[in-house]
This record gives structure tokens, C-alpha cells and sequence, in this order.
């Protein structure tokens, strides 16, 4: 098509999604299911108007889109969570994160190597890339706005957090084994010292030290000039100083990004508790509103910034409404490629792995990995299922084809990761409002028993 269809094509496609999007939402389909049906009727197995090969010459701009989608939406999800370090589902999340996380990689590079026939480092990548949740995907079950204090919601959005620092160091080990020399000790100690210990440490670290001392010295002296100009740069800025930061030292970019938007989160729970009667614990806590809901962001005054809490307001309000449209329109062309890729290259290898994936081995980690933790069974049966792949794979695969793995095997890994996402896409999207509805209607009832007695 031409560069004016395709302008009309888009324009047609996102305000159809946005006209249905009350219907959408109460249905079983999500829109980036339709976005995913559109690529799919615009590619080359149906229309044919459009045409794209997950490959080495196409990975550099996957790899550029997918890292800022990822950054921005990584960043978005830790300021979102208000929640105190002692709530409960932190610690859930750290189990999905971790155990959780290398239960799956280990199920998965087992699959690949027995059932598919792949070599051992050709398996450990594949078991990499598709075993991190999605932070972009996964927006009906991940948590909403800063007042959202649901355990299964801040479990899920914390493990997509999280989960970059557990993962990426084992696709970096992949890549290693498939150049490295029998008995090569060196790799080993790169990857357990750096890749793995430094990438979590220095990555949580600077990223949160970064979301704090910029944050805070930011909404400081915005309070003191009285400047209420837009401060999505701010925003843009700390994401860009942790991101980029970390991976100058060899450290986890996406922890980074998360751990700065969570360290941005707690100058404003800082400033709440501060300013106000409440204690910072009992803004932590979700006693007092979020910063945010206080200001009127379309409705700036130099007179309505005397307030050190209407100042952070903005900011994290600033931050907020810039994060969610660049995430929501990074991940809507992604799914729409993803659509449009997949059809040619869709496999009965890659539904295989994504059944097993689905129903088997996500489900038994989290689990094995949620033993004694005293969640209801209900939860982790559906923070099992809640396992959506998207955004990080995507960006997994093109680092792999940028880093060495190109012809058979780079084939046969794109291959099998464009069919589990475009499957992971639909089939979590059509189930999770149903199984979401479900369980409001089991918390509702426990609640209503509880009132009774």
C-alpha cells in the first residue's frame, strides 16, 4: 500500500479500537487481539498489502522498538506500585521472579532439547526468551493506578518487573556456550559475577537511586520556583539516566528502569506522609490518595503550587499520562507486526511449546514456587495461567539474531517464538476477563461470608 493507505488504514484501525473499547473490555477479546487480527488480515497469508521476516536484517529496528517499549513500560509499572515493601505480594512477586522464573527456563531448555531435538545452548536461549512475563500484555491483570492494592495484580505487575534480572543473564549464557570452548571457566565467572550478581545488584540499585535523587530533587525545586510547566521530561530523563546507566556498568537496563520508576513512586509517598497527618508508612499503605489524584494536571496555576504534594502530584501525573500512551502505542505496533509475521512462519513445533508452556510448566513452577506461602489455591492457579509473553521475548529474539544466532537456528528460534506470542496474545487475552470475573465473584461472596459471621 501506499504511504497515505497505510496512514488510512491506521487511522481507521485505532479509531475503531477506541470507539468499541467499553465493549472490548467486556468481552472476551482484548484490543491487542484485534491489533494482532489486523496485522494478521494485512499479511501476506491473507491481504498480502504487507509483508515482514523476524530475521537478522530486521532485528536492529525490532531490537531499538522493542528496548524502548520495554524501558517505558518497565519504568510505568514500578511507579504504579504504591504498596508498602512489607505487603505480602512483594514477596510473592520475588518468588514468581526468581524460583518461579528458573523453574521455568530449566522445563523449557529441557522441552527443547528432548522433544525438539536442539542442542543444549540452543535450548537454554529459547527457555530465556519466552520465559519473562509481559509488562505490556498484561493490562487487565496487572495493576491499574497507584491506589490498586490487589496481592494478585501487584504479585504480577512485581514479577514483570522483576523477572528481566533472572532471565536476560540466561540468554547472555546461551549465546556464551554456543562460542565458548569445552571447559571455558572464564564464561562461568563472567556470567555468575557479572551478568548475574552485578546485573541485580548495580541494576536494582542505580535505578532506584536515580527514580529517588533525581525525583526528589526534581519535584524540589519545581516546588521552590513554582514551576508548573509540563514534567514529562523529568520523567523521560530518569528513565533515560537508569536505563542507560546501568547498562554503561554491565548492569541490569530493564531492572533499572523498573527499580527508577518504583524509586520515583517513594519520593512521592515521601512527600505525602511528610506534608501531611498521616505518616510515610500510612501513605505506603494506601491510607492516604496518591499525589496524583490531588492536582488537576490540565488545570496549572502558579497559585495552586504552594503545596509541596501538589508538586510531586504533577509530576508523577505528568509521568503517568506520557508512560501509558508510549506504552500502549509501542506494544499496539508490535502486536500488529507480530500479526502480520506470523501466519508464514506459524508452527506445529512453537503450538506445541506454547500448550506445554501454558498448561504445564508456567503453571507447575509458580506452584512449586508458591509452597507455604499461604496464598488461596485460587490465586496461584491464576497466577500461574497469567503468564503472558510479548514485549520481552520479541526484544530477547532480536538481541539473539544481533549477537550471533543467524541462519538454521536463528530461523527455527524466531519461528517457534512468533507462534507462542501470537498464541500467548489470544489465548490469555480471550480468558482473561472470564477467569478476572470469576474471581471477583469468589472474593465477593468470601466477603460477604466474612460480614455474615
Amino acid at each position: 500500500m501506499s504511504y497515505f493507505a497505510w496512514i488510512l488504514f491506521i487511522g481507521v484501525l485505532l479509531v475503531t479500537t477506541s470507539m468499541a473499547a467499553g465493549v472490548i473490555r467486556r468481552g472476551p477479546i482484548t484490543s491487542f487481539a484485534v491489533y494482532l487480527a489486523a496485522g494478521i488480515a494485512a499479511g501476506p497469508a491473507l491481504l498480502g498489502v504487507a509483508r515482514l521476516s523476524f530475521d537478522h536484517d530486521n532485528a536492529d529496528w525490532l531490537r531499538s522498538v522493542t528496548e524502548t517499549g520495554l524501558v517505558v513500560s518497565l519504568f510505568i509499572t514500578g511507579l504504579k506500585l504504591r504498596v508498602s515493601f512489607r505487603h505480602g505480594a512483594w514477596v510473592t512477586a520475588a518468588r514468581l521472579a526468581v524460583p518461579a522464573m528458573l523453574l521455568t527456563i530449566g522445563g523449557l531448555t529441557v522441552l527443547a532439547h528432548l522433544v525438539l531435538g536442539w542442542s543444549w545452548p540452543l535450548a537454554l536461549a529459547l527457555a530465556a526468551i519466552l520465559s519473562p512475563t509481559d509488562p505490556v500484555l498484561a493490562n487487565l491483570v496487572s495493576v491499574d493506578d497507584a491506589r490498586d492494592d490487589d496481592a494478585l495484580r501487584v504479585a504480577l505487575s512485581g514479577e514483570a518487573g522483576l523477572n528481566d534480572g533472572t532471565a536476560l543473564p540466561f540468554l547472555l549464557l546461551a549465546l556464551g556456550l554456543m562460542t565458548a570452548h569445552t571447559g571455558d571457566t572464564d564464561l562461568w565467572i563472567r556470567w555468575i559475577g557479572i551478568d548475574v550478581a552485578w546485573g541485580w545488584l548495580a541494576g536494582a540499585g542505580l535505578g532506584f537511586a536515580v527514580g529517588w535523587l533525581v525525583g526528589y530533587a526534581g519535584t524540589h525545586l519545581r516546588h521552590v520556583t513554582k514551576d508548573v510547566a509540563p514534567s514529562d521530561f523529568l520523567a523521560l530523563g530518569i528513565m533515560a539516566l537508569a536505563y542507560a546507566g546501568a547498562e554503561l556498568l554491565h548492569a541490569s537496563g530493564f531492572l533499572a528502569a523498573f527499580a527508577a520508576g518504583v524509586g520515583l513512586r517513594r519520593v512521592e509517598v515521601h512527600v505525602a506522609g511528610k506534608h501531611s497527618s498521616q505518616s510515610e508508612d500510612a501513605a505506603a499503605d494506601g491510607t492516604t490518595n496518591p499525589a496524583e489524584l490531588l492536582v488537576r494536571p490540565n488545570e496549572r496555576s502558579t497559585a495552586g503550587n504552594d503545596h509541596p504534594v501538589q508538586t510531586v502530584g504533577w509530576v508523577v501525573s505528568d509521568a503517568l499520562s506520557f508512560g501509558d500512551t508510549i506504552e500502549r502505542l509501542i506494544g499496539a505496533l508490535l502486536v500488529f507486526v507480530v500479526g502480520v509475521a506470523v501466519l508464514p512462519v506459524f508452527s506445529g513445533t512453537g503450538a506445541l511449546v506454547a500448550l506445554v508452556l501454558f498448561v504445564g510448566i508456567r503453571p507447575a513452577s509458580v506452584w512449586l514456587s508458591t509452597v507455604g506461602n499461604g496464598l488461596p489455591w485460587q490465586r496461584r492457579l491464576l497466577l500461574g495461567w497469567f503468564g503472558i509473553r510479548g514485549l520481552g521475548s520479541l526484544n530477547y529474539l532480536a538481541y539473539a539474531l544481533t549477537h550471533g544466532l543467524v541462519a538454521r537456528n536463528g530461523d527455527d528460534l524466531a519461528t517457534v517464538v512468533l507462534t507462542v506470542v501470537a498464541l500467548s496474545i489470544f489465548v490469555h487475552g480471550v480468558t482473561t476477563t472470564p477467569l478476572m470475573n470469576w474471581r471477583a465473584k469468589v472474593l465477593e461472596r468470601r466477603r460477604q461470608e466474612t460480614v455474615a459471621t
